[in-house]
C-alpha cells in the first residue's frame, strides 16, 4: 500500500471511530431514559463522562502496548471489535429486559477503554508514516472535524428512527474499522522495554507538555463550543435547532477542510508559527464570537475561529510527533488524547459553570483569555525546544 493510500486509509478509521462517538450526542438524553437512567441530564451526564474517564484512564495503556510489541494495527482492530461490543451489548439491553443503570455505566466505560484504543492508535500509525508529519496530522485533523462535523446531524436523523439506532449503527462502524485496520500496513518501530517502562520514559522528555497544553486548550474551546457556545447562538439570537447547527458548521467546514494544507504548511515554515500565533489569534476571534452584536458578525466570527484552528491543530499534533522518539510515539499521543479529552469535558463543565454564573459574555472571555493565557506562557519554553528543520521547498 503507498504512502498515501495509507495515509487515507488511517484518517477513515480516525473518520469513523470518532463519528460513531458523535452519533450519539444528538438524543442522548432519550438514549439514557431507554436505557434505564431515572433523570435525562444526570444520566446523560455520567454516560458521557463514563466514557471520557476510560479515554484518560487506557489511552496510555494502549499507546504503551503498541510501543513495546511494535504492532498497532492489531491493537487498533482489537480495540474497535471491544468498542463495537460495547455498543451492541448496549443497543442489546433493553430487549434482554434491561439492567440497572450502573451496569449500562460499566458497559460505558469498557466501550470507551476499547475504542480509545482504535483512535489513539490510528493516529499514532499516522506519526509513523513518512512524508512529513504536519501532513499527516493535517490528515488527522480533516478527519477529527469531519467526523465531528457529520457525526451529530447524521445522529440526529438516526434517533428519528429509534433512541438505540445510533448504538446499532456505531457497532457497525467499529466492526468496519476492525477489518479496515489488518488491511493497513503496519510500520511502528519496537522496542524490548515493557509497557511499565515505557509509560514513565513520558516523564523523562517534559518537553511534551507544550503540544499537551495546547492539545488541553484547544480541545477545551471545543467542549465550549459544543455547550456554551449552541445555547449562546440558541439564547442571544433566537435561532432554531436547525440554524445553531449551520451556526456551528460554519466552524467546523473550515475547520475539516483546511488542516490538511495547513499542516503540510507547517512541515515547510515549522511549528512555532502556526501554533504560538495561531493560539493568540484563536484565543482573539473565540472573545470575539461572544461580542458580536449580531447573528452576521457572529457566523463570520465563527468562520475566522475555524480557519484559526485548523492552521493550529495539524501542527500541534505534529509536534507530539517532533519531540517523542520513533519508539515512543505510542504513549506520547496518547497522553496528548488523554490531555484533549481532560480539555473537552473541562470546556463542558467549567464553560458551563461560567456562563451559568456570570453570563455567556464572560464565559467567551474566559475560554479565549486561557487560550492566550496559554501562548503567552509556553512560548519562552516553545522557542527553546529541539525541532526539526522545516523541509526545504
Amino acid at each position: 500500500m503507498t504512502e498515501r493510500r495509507t495515509r487515507f486509509a488511517l484518517a477513515g478509521i480516525v473518520f469513523a471511530v470518532l463519528f460513531a462517538q458523535v452519533l450519539l450526542y444528538p438524543g442522548i438524553d432519550a438514549l439514557v431514559a431507554a436505557l434505564g437512567a431515572d433523570a435525562a441530564l444526570s444520566g446523560s451526564m455520567w454516560f458521557l463522562a463514563a466514557e471520557f474517564a476510560a479515554f484518560v484512564a487506557f489511552a496510555g495503556v494502549w499507546g504503551a502496548a503498541s510501543d513495546a510489541v511494535g504492532r498497532r494495527a492489531p491493537l487498533i482492530a482489537a480495540g474497535a471489535v471491544g468498542g463495537a461490543a460495547g455498543y451492541a451489548i448496549l443497543a442489546a439491553i433493553p430487549r434482554l429486559g434491561g439492567a440497572g443503570f450502573l451496569a449500562i455505566l460499566g458497559l460505558r466505560v469498557l466501550q470507551g477503554a476499547s475504542t480509545i484504543g482504535a483512535f489513539s492508535l490510528a493516529m499514532t500509525m499516522l506519526l509513523d508514516l513518512e512524508g512529513g508529519q504536519g501532513k499527516n496530522m493535517g490528515a488527522a485533523g480533516i478527519a477529527i472535524g469531519s467526523g465531528t462535523a457529520l457525526g451529530a446531524p447524521l445522529g440526529g436523523q438516526l434517533y428519528e428512527i429509534g433512541p438505540l439506532v445510533p448504538l446499532i449503527a456505531a457497532a457497525g462502524l467499529l466492526a468496519a474499522v476492525a477489518v479496515a485496520a489488518l488491511l493497513v500496513e503496519d510500520r511502528a518501530p519496537g522496542s524490548r522495554e515493557g509497557v511499565g517502562a515505557i509509560l514513565s520514559s513520558v516523564t523523562d522528555r517534559p518537553a511534551l507538555v507544550v503540544p499537551y497544553a495546547f492539545g488541553f486548550i484547544d480541545r477545551f474551546t471545543a467542549g465550549f463550543f459544543a455547550l456554551v457556545g449552541t445555547l449562546y447562538f440558541r439564547t442571544a439570537f433566537g435561532l432554531s435547532a436547525g440554524a445553531t447547527g449551520l451556526m456551528l458548521a460554519l466552524f467546523f467546514a473550515p475547520f475539516a477542510l483546511f488542516q490538511y494544507p495547513f499542516g503540510t504548511l507547517s512541515d515547510r515554515i515549522g511549528r512555532t508559527v502556526p501554533v504560538v500565533l495561531g493560539s493568540v489569534c484563536y484565543g482573539l476571534v473565540v472573545i470575539a464570537v461572544g461580542l458580536a452584536p449580531t447573528v452576521e458578525l457572529a457566523g463570520a466570527a465563527m468562520v475566522a475561529v475555524g480557519v484559526v484552528g485548523a492552521l493550529m491543530a495539524p501542527a500541534t499534533m505534529a509536534l507530539v510527533g517532533d519531540l517523542a522518539p520513533p519508539d515512543r510515539r505510542g504513549v506520547a499521543m496518547a497522553g496528548f488524547n488523554v490531555f484533549g479529552s481532560v480539555g473537552f469535558l473541562a470546556g463542558i463543565l467549567g464553560g458551563g459553570a461560567v456562563a451559568d454564573a456570570y453570563g455567556f459574555t464572560a464565559a467567551f472571555g474566559v475560554a479565549g483569555a486561557t487560550e492566550l493565557l496559554v501562548a503567552l506562557v509556553t512560548l519562552p519554553v516553545f522557542l527553546r525546544l529541539r525541532l526539526p528543520r522545516p523541509a526545504a521547498e
